[in-house]
């Protein structure tokens, strides 16, 4: 009979006890797997997310805010930036392609994020060797529309499906235009499932989306550094009053100047990598806008904020775990008052002193790698379990199967620990008096 099989025997005697602390110690590495699988999903999914692009160029501001707003609709716009500025950038030499995005506005049923922006966003890779796959058409009309796949499912549209927008701001105005929607994107696990993009043509047309062409003229002129010729503007205000005009189809259309057009930011991807970062250092030693490595920026926020949160997590399920072995030792030490005797008739029959003291350890250890084992499977049912709430929820595309190298550790961490909670048990078998006991 070996030592694994009397430990599992000493275990089966003690099974309520040896249940607890070995569930103890599953509870603790369960948390900790979720923990770092869930981590880990999400890190991937935001990293992806930027990776399309090697810069997004906006107003000067907030770098990590330019990002959460442009690549994950998430906080508030810093600004905008005039549509001259993204024309005159597109045909920078080492610029390759340049892709315009307006934001602000959201829908009507389930306040999905509206992006304006051109048909050519879905033709660039979302992400390396990732295209978009479209059921449907890209956007041809100026209120044509594409949405996501979490957008399509939460609100039952299709093809041929007509929404409004909510006009950014708190009083929840809907405006009058209505949107078709022309195609459906596949999942691609980033927030452009959670978006609905819309024909920027169509979005500058959207009564409220552009500001009064004398603002706007001067607001571009001081973008550029430039004087305003006020009887020039003027006329042009003239002009604009008397060609404004309702179409047949019932939208709200009027001209538009150049100066009344704006963007949220501008998606870069230069020619050459080897341009990217002096585009960037020359756009940033500029005063009119910044330009920003998306991938640098959620590296920060992941590592420095929500990596921190992780530690704490990591660090609290380790405490849980180191709490179970102690529970497991004490658990043993306290099983040896009564086994004394057990341990005793062992030795008479021949038993070394080492051969009592594996078999203690080997309790240990096996109480341990059971509960680990055990844990582990707890871990990767919860996320498996989690994955489809999550989805639903925040539209993240959490892989059921996911699976983190740090968990190789754990096992081998809990067979140390488990060495180290048995050494102390296993020296009060390893010094019976056998003698003084059998006497007793």
């Amino acid at each position: 009979m070996n030592l694994l099989t009397i430990a599992y025997k000493s275990i089966r005697q003690r099974a309520l006890a040896s249940s607890l602390t070995a569930l103890s110690v599953a509870l603790g590495v369960m948390l900790m797997v979720t923990v770092l699988v869930i981590y880990g999903l999400v890190d991937d999914m935001f990293r992806r997310s930027g990776t399309g692009y090697d810069l997004v160029v906006g107003p000067k501001g907030a770098k990590l805010q330019l990002v959460l707003n442009t690549i994950y609709r998430v906080s508030q716009p810093i600004e905008n930036l005039p549509y001259r500025f993204y024309r005159e950038l597109k045909e920078d030499p080492r610029v390759g392609i340049a892709i315009p995005v307006a934001l602000g506005d959201r829908t009507e049923l389930n306040a999905f994020p509206i992006v304006g922006t051109i048909p050519q966003y879905f033709t660039v890779e979302y992400m390396p060797g990732k295209k978009f796959g479209i059921k449907g058409d890209l956007m041809r009309d100026p209120f044509h529309a594409i949405i996501g796949s979490t957008v399509a499912r939460q609100n039952g549209w299709d093809e041929g499906s007509k929404f409004k927008m909510v006009h950014a701001g708190t009083d929840d105005h809907v405006h009058d235009e209505e949107f078709t929607v022309v195609g459906v994107l596949g999942r691609t696990g980033t927030p452009d499932d959670k978006t609905v993009f819309v024909h920027i043509d169509g979005f500058y047309l959207i009564d409220g989306h552009d500001k009064p062409l004398g603002e706007a003229v001067r607001r571009e002129a001081e973008f550029f550094g430039e004087e305003v010729d006020e009887q020039a503007l003027q006329k042009m205000i003239d002009e604009e009053d008397s060609h404004d005009h309702h179409s047949d189809d019932g939208h709200h259309h009027h001209g538009i100047h150049e100066a009344q057009k704006e963007v949220t930011a501008i998606l870069v991807r230069t020619k050459k990598p080897i341009m990217t970062p002096m585009f960037q250092a020359e756009m940033n030693e500029g005063i009119q806008a910044q330009a920003v490595n998306p991938i640098r920026e959620i590296s920060w926020l992941m590592e420095n904020i929500v990596g921190n949160v992780r530690r704490i997590f990591v660090v609290l399920t380790a405490l849980i775990i180191v709490v179970s072995g102690v529970g497991i030792f004490v658990s043993i030490y306290n099983s040896m008052a009564d086994r004394r005797r057990e341990i005793a008739i062992m030795r008479a029959l021949g038993a070394r002193r080492a051969t009592v003291f594996s078999i203690i350890l080997s309790e240990s250890v096996l109480l341990c790698f059971t509960g680990g084992l055990l844990g582990v499977l707890m871990g990767h049912g919860l996320v498996f379990i989690a994955a489809p709430i999550v989805e639903a929820r925040s539209g993240l595309l959490i892989d059921p199967y996911g699976f983190e190298p740090l968990e190789l550790v754990l096992i081998p961490a809990l067979i140390i620990l488990a060495s180290l909670v048995g050494f102390v048990p296993g020296m009060t078998a390893y010094r019976t008096d056998v003698a003084k006991t059998l006497g007793d």
